[in-house]
């Protein structure tokens, strides 16, 4: 038996000194404390334990088959990633191609409508720009009491051909003009005998004009 210090036991087993230390605490190695110095008691005549080398696990079969198994869903998993890219790349290239088009319509709704807005801003200006003169404006006058008359004319052969006899009979129009009804309230009377023509017997029509027959109807309803 002989001792050793910490160092020298470290040396003897061929281990860290902190290996010498756990095994003074666990009780395999005994020790003696001199002068406040810890001694290893050894026995050189012992053999000495030494560490078995871990030996490596070589891959079996099964480990093979597992690792194969592994490849084959990854390879199913990045064929998964690869075609939802390339439907996503598909859906973001079709949704550009909308918006284009749809950009492309609204544009030439817009040129449409500039181009009619320009129509229209001429159209002011020809009439701005060419006035009538007094002149023409007399001849316009002459000409739609010229219309005037025609129309009535025309609208006393109508009522014949159509074997009216009573004198209580007089058109909407005349009608109107007549009691002083103004150009606003009219315009909704006319509309309101368009509605009933074909529905109310009261309305005669005879082709775009409309007849009042006081002698056998009231109207109250429809001007008021």
């Amino acid at each position: 038996m002989s001792k050793m210090s910490i160092a020298e036991a470290s040396e003897f087993f061929n281990v860290s000194k902190e290996a010498i230390h756990n095994r003074i605490r666990r009780g395999s190695l005994a020790c003696v404390v001199e002068d406040g110095v810890k001694f290893v008691v050894v026995d050189k005549d012992k053999p000495k334990t030494t560490r078995t080398p871990v030996k490596k696990k070589l891959p079996t079969s099964s480990d093979d088959k597992y690792y194969a198994l592994l490849e084959e869903q990854n390879a199913k998993l990045q064929a998964k990633v690869d075609k939802l890219e390339d439907e996503t790349r598909s859906l973001r290239d079709q949704k550009e191609q909308m918006l284009i088009d749809e950009r492309q319509k609204i544009e030439q709704i817009y040129q449409d409508k500039d181009e009619q807005l320009k129509n229209i801003l001429n159209s002011f200006k020809a009439q701005f720009l060419v006035a009538p003169t007094p002149l023409e404006a007399l001849q316009e006058e002459i000409i739609e009491e010229e219309v005037e008359i025609f129309e009535e004319i025309e609208e006393a052969e109508l009522l014949s051909q159509k074997e009216v006899s009573s004198r209580e009979i007089i058109s909407l129009k005349k009608y109107l003009k007549e009691n002083g009804i103004s150009e606003k309230k009219a315009t909704k009377i006319k509309a309101r005998f368009k509605k009933r023509a074909k529905k109310d017997e009261r309305v005669i029509r005879i082709g775009k004009k409309f007849y009042l027959d006081l002698s056998k109807y009231s109207y109250e309803d429809l001007i008021r």
